[in-house]
């Protein structure tokens, strides 16, 4: 299996096996290159006989499996489930599961990197990681998790995206008819709500001037008081609202071509309203009561205050 040979003074080695990538490596002294050969060697030796001892299916069937075990369970299985879908359109899907290595994934890592953003990457690499990590520890499948040794992208992309006069303006009191994405929106900007949250409203989530929101991103409950414009919206509408989430992000995208309104992400009105807050004089606990927010360092992320308005109270 291992071919050693010299060139420019230095012994360079190459150790092949069958079902493995091309292993290769270069030396000064030749009982250095000996000796990693036979260590290579010994260690593709126990490689294949662990993959003759154990039947892997291919990466393709690992991920039907994680869908119908994992991803069903999931708040956000529609969308995880949209991803691994055309994460098995991919060609090493097919290759048995044990053979998905780091060298499998730093290629899909370098060339899907050419067709979206790195986090969007991030967002594909975590499930896959996932999906090693539960095959590991509950489906009692011996395979390494191959993204442990290849880099991930670095994703550092913080939106300081604020509304503009006008764009406040249009989004809240703007000439279009479409009622129901007019008050999501007002209530995004009164609340600080996410947009799955504020679609999953109930009449009977709603007592005095406190909203209770029984399922967030984090998994824990969570009230907020309510302005006066926020509870007139909710006894005025009707409730859960008759959008999917699909529809409000389809609206959303009309309502800015009308507005030409550039680079606004419906999740930015959730930055705008925790801004707001602080902009108003609520302290540090008060705002993550009202957003959920446990770690106060994720919080300043979705906090972005206008230098104007610290003016004013300086």
């Amino acid at each position: 299996m291992a071919t050693i040979r010299q060139r420019n003074n230095q012994w360079q080695v190459q150790v092949r096996q069958k079902n493995h990538p091309l292993l290769s490596k270069t030396f000064i002294y030749k009982k250095d290159a000996l000796q990693w050969a036979k260590e290579c060697e010994i260690m593709l030796q126990q490689d294949y006989l662990e993959f003759k001892t154990n039947i892997f299916p291919s990466f393709s069937s690992i991920i039907d499996k994680y869908i119908n075990t994992v991803s069903c369970h999931k708040r956000g299985a529609r969308e995880e489930i949209i991803r691994l879908r055309a994460l098995q359109k991919q060609s090493f899907s097919k290759l048995s599961f044990n053979l998905v290595t780091p060298k499998v994934m730093a290629k899909y890592r370098d060339s899907r990197l050419q067709e979206v953003k790195a986090s969007t990457l991030l967002r594909e690499l975590n499930i896959i990681q996932h999906i090693f990590n539960t095959a590991r520890k509950e489906w009692c499948l011996n395979v390494k998790n191959p993204l442990h040794k290849i880099k991930k992208p670095k994703c550092n992309q913080r939106r300081e995206r604020r509304l503009t006069n006008y764009e406040y303006s249009f989004l809240v009191k703007g000439n279009y008819s479409h009622k129901y994405l007019r008050s999501i929106i007002e209530l995004a900007l009164e609340t600080g709500m996410r947009r799955g949250e504020i679609l999953r409203i109930h009449y009977n989530d709603i007592g005095s001037q406190i909203l209770t929101i029984n399922q967030t991103k984090n998994g824990h409950p969570r009230t907020i008081p309510l302005t006066k414009r926020a509870l007139y919206i909710l006894e005025n509408t009707q409730l859960p609202f008759p959008m999917s989430s699909n529809a409000v992000r389809l609206a959303w995208d009309r309502l800015k071509k009308k507005g030409n309104i550039k680079n606004l992400h419906f999740h930015d009105l959730r930055h705008e309203a925790i801004s707001r807050f602080f902009e108003k004089g609520l302290s540090i606990p008060e705002v993550a009561l009202i957003s959920g927010h446990k770690d106060v360092r994720m919080l300043f992320r979705y906090t972005h205050l206008k230098a104007e308005n610290i003016l004013r109270k300086l």
